[in-house]
């Protein structure tokens, strides 16, 4: 299936992703990693949850390139 979001960044020699995937039965997954370590996951069971993470990571995401980070 494909993810709803999957987005990676770089900037030097770091690393910033952000995922948010459908996972049968219980929901959606959501993460965060920073150089290949988690910093955020959750599963989400209510597509509202999962509307405001999507919504928080399109924030995040915009914030990161205006500091410079590329798409990877």
């Amino acid at each position: 299936m494909t993810p709803l979001l999957a987005t990676s960044l770089v900037r030097g020699d770091h690393i910033r992703s952000f995922h948010i995937s459908a996972k049968s039965p219980v929901g959606w997954e959501v993460s965060e990693n920073e150089d290949h370590r988690v910093v955020r996951r959750r599963r989400c069971s209510d597509w509202h949850q999962v509307e405001q993470a999507l919504s928080r990571a399109t924030r995040d995401i915009a914030e990161l390139r205006e500091q410079g980070w590329q798409d990877r």
